[in-house]
C-alpha cells in the first residue's frame, strides 16, 4: 500500500512541475527572481472597464449588480488587474445609464450605497482602485434639476425672462426662445428651447454656471467620501461644444477641486477624436485621456495585429503619442485600449483570429501609461452588429454552468454565438487568450518601467518585420536617491520567426526578463542571437 501511495504521489508531482513548467515557457520565461512582481501604488494602472448589468448576477434576478463586482474581484486580481472603471452606476431610466437622475445614489437594480462601500471595501483590500463613470455633459430629462427648471418657465408671463435668483435651476440648462437646430427641443407647455445635443432625453448641462459647478463640487465630495479613486469623465470634449478652451477650463476646475480633496484623485476623459485633438485637450493638465488613436478597427494595436503596420510602424506610433501628448502635458499618463463599450468588439475586427488578438493584447500591455481593457475582451467575446446593446452581451462565466450569468440588456440579441470558450474552460487552457491576458499583465506588473518609461527607439533593432524601444524610468526612492532603470522591448509582429542580433556591445549583457509567445515556444539568446517566434515580444534587461 504504501508503494502504491509513493508511485501516485510521485506521479502527481510529476505531472505538477511538467504543468508549471509549460506556464512558465509559454508566458514570462524562466521561472527566477526576476519574476517577482513590482507592482507600484501609483496612477499608472491596470483598469478593467465593467458595464455591470452584464457583468455578474448575485442575487438571481438577471441583473448584473455591485455584490457581483465584488465577488468577482479575486478573479480579476488573478487576471493581473489592479483598477476598475464602472460604468454608471447613478439612478436612471436606461439600460445604458448615462442618463442620470440622481447623481448621489446608486440605481436599485444594482444595489444600494452599502453595497457601493462594501465593493470599495473589498477593492482596496487588494490594491484595487475603483473609478466611476462621471456624466457632466448631460443629465436625464427626469432629473430633479431640469423638471424644476422646466417647471418654473411654465410660470412666466409672456415676455417674462427667467431669473435664477428665482429658480437656479434655470441656468443649470441651455435654454432658448431659439430653435437653434435640430439639438434643440421644445419644452412642454411654453415657448422655450433646450439643447439635447445626444438626445431629448438627455439634456445638456450648463456648467459655466457657478451654482451648477457647486452641485457638482458637493456630488465630488460625496463620492470621494464614499472611496471613489478617480473619475473617467464622459464626453468631455462636448462640455462647451463650440468653446475648446472653456471646455478645458472646465476640465481643468472638476480635477484640480477633486485632487484638493483627494491628493492622488485619477481622471480619464473621453475625448473621442484624432491625435492633434486628444495633444490639444491635454492643454487641461488633466491626467490621462483615452488613446482612440491607438483604438478600434483603424487604430494602431488592431492593425499592427493583423499585419496591416509592420513592427517599425508600430514603435513609431509609440514614440509619436509620447512625443505628441508630452507636448501639451509633460505629466499626462496616456490611457491606451484596444475597444470600448461604444465600439465593435476586437474579436469581430480580428476576425476571432486566436494569433492576432494574442498580438493585440500583447502590444496593449506593453504600452505606455494605464491600460483599459473592456470586460470579456479577455476571453474573446464578440458584439453582435452596430447597435450599442449588442456591445454589452453578458458576461460568458460558463456555458454549463449557469450561476451568476446576466440576462441580455434591453434592446441586445440573445442569439449570438461566441467563437471562444467562456471563463471556466479558459482557465484550465494554458495555451487559451485568457491565459496569455494573464501572462501579458504579469509581464506588465513584473516590470514598471513599461508603463511609466520614457520611449526611445532602438534603430539597430528596427526592420520591417521586427522593431524595438528602450523605455528608461527615472525617479527618486525611499532615501531621495535619484534612481534610472530601463528595458528593452522587442516586437515581432510578422507571421515568420525572425532572428535578432545582439551582439553588439549596448546589447550583448542583456538577459530576457519575459516574454510573451503564442504557444509553448520559449525565448532565448543563443550565441548572441534571440530568436523571435511569430508574433511575439520579447522583454530585455
Amino acid at each position: 500500500m504504501k508503494n502504491t501511495l509513493s508511485i501516485i504521489k510521485k506521479f502527481l508531482i510529476s505531472n505538477i512541475v511538467i504543468a508549471l513548467a509549460v506556464s512558465m515557457l509559454a508566458g514570462c520565461g524562466k521561472k527566477d527572481e526576476s519574476e517577482k512582481l513590482n507592482i507600484i501604488d501609483d496612477n499608472y494602472r491596470n483598469y478593467y472597464e465593467i458595464y455591470v448589468h452584464s457583468f455578474y448576477d448575485s442575487n438571481e434576478d438577471g441583473i448584473g449588480d455591485l455584490n457581483g463586482v465584488t465577488q468577482k474581484l479575486d478573479y480579476l486580481k488573478d487576471l493581473g488587474i489592479n483598477g476598475i472603471w464602472l460604468m454608471p452606476i447613478m439612478p436612471s431610466p436606461t439600460y445604458h445609464k448615462y442618463d442620470v437622475v440622481d447623481y448621489m445614489d446608486i440605481d436599485s437594480e444594482y444595489g444600494t450605497m452599502e453595497d457601493f462601500d462594501k465593493l470599495v471595501e473589498e477593492c482596496h483590500k487588494r490594491g484595487i482602485n475603483i473609478i466611476i463613470d462621471m456624466v457632466m455633459n448631460h443629465s436625464s430629462s427626469q432629473n430633479e434639476w431640469f423638471v424644476k427648471a422646466c417647471d418654473y418657465l411654465r410660470t412666466l408671463k409672456e415676455g417674462e425672462e427667467p431669473d435664477k435668483n428665482v429658480c437656479p435651476y434655470v441656468s443649470y440648462y441651455n435654454f432658448s426662445k431659439e430653435k437653434k437646430n435640430e439639438a434643440w427641443y421644445s419644452v412642454e407647455g411654453t415657448d422655450w428651447y433646450y439643447e439635447g445635443v445626444f438626445w431629448s432625453e438627455m439634456p445638456d448641462l450648463n456648467l459655466e454656471d457657478d451654482n451648477l459647478r457647486k452641485e457638482f463640487e458637493t456630488i465630488s465630495d460625496f463620492w470621494i467620501e464614499h472611496g471613489v479613486d478617480g473619475y473617467r469623465m464622459d464626453a468631455a470634449m462636448h462640455y462647451e461644444d463650440d468653446d475648446q478652451g472653456a471646455t478645458l477650463e472646465i476640465m481643468n476646475w472638476i480635477y484640480n477641486y477633486c485632487l484638493s480633496k483627494k491628493s492622488d484623485f485619477y481622471m480619464v476623459s473621453e475625448v473621442w477624436a484624432n491625435k492633434a485633438t486628444i495633444a490639444a485637450f491635454y492643454k487641461s493638465m488633466t491626467p490621462s485621456m483615452f488613446n482612440f488613436a491607438a483604438a478600434g478597427a483603424e487604430g494602431t494595436i488592431e492593425k499592427a495585429a493583423r499585419g496591416q503596420l509592420s513592427a517599425d510602424g508600430l514603435v513609431n506610433a509609440m514614440i509619436d503619442y509620447q512625443t505628441t501628448y508630452s507636448a501639451s502635458n509633460p505629466d499626462y499618463i496616456d490611457a491606451p485600449f484596444i475597444t470600448n463599450h461604444d465600439q465593435v468588439r476586437v474579436a469581430n475586427n480580428l476576425n476571432c483570429d486566436a494569433g492576432d488578438m494574442k498580438m493585440a493584447a500583447g502590444i496593449l500591455m506593453t504600452m505606455s501609461g494605464s491600460t483599459f481593457i473592456y470586460y470579456g475582451e479577455e476571453i474573446g467575446m464578440k458584439s453582435q452588429g452596430k447597435d450599442d446593446p449588442n456591445k454589452r452581451l453578458p458576461m460568458n462565466w460558463s456555458y454549463t454552468d449557469p450561476t451568476g450569468v446576466c440576462d441580455v440588456p434591453e434592446g441586445a440579441d440573445n442569439d449570438v454565438e461566441q467563437s471562444f470558450e467562456a471563463v471556466d474552460a479558459q482557465l484550465g487552457d494554458e495555451m487559451s487568450l485568457l491565459n496569455y491576458y494573464k501572462r501579458a499583465l504579469k509581464l506588465r506588473n513584473m516590470n514598471p518601467e513599461i508603463a511609466r518609461g520614457t520611449i526611445t527607439r532602438e534603430d539597430d533593432l528596427c526592420s520591417d518585420s521586427y522593431a524595438a524601444i528602450k523605455k528608461t524610468w527615472t525617479r527618486d526612492d525611499e532615501t531621495g536617491t535619484t534612481v534610472t532603470s530601463a528595458v528593452i522591448i522587442l516586437y515581432n509582429t510578422s507571421d515568420e520567426a525572425v532572428v535578432v542580433d545582439l551582439t553588439a556591445d549596448e546589447y550583448k549583457e542583456l538577459t530576457i526578463a519575459g516574454y510573451l509567445t503564442l504557444d509553448d515556444v520559449s525565448i532565448s539568446i543563443e550565441n548572441g542571437q534571440v530568436t523571435m517566434p511569430p508574433q511575439s515580444i520579447c522583454v530585455f534587461r
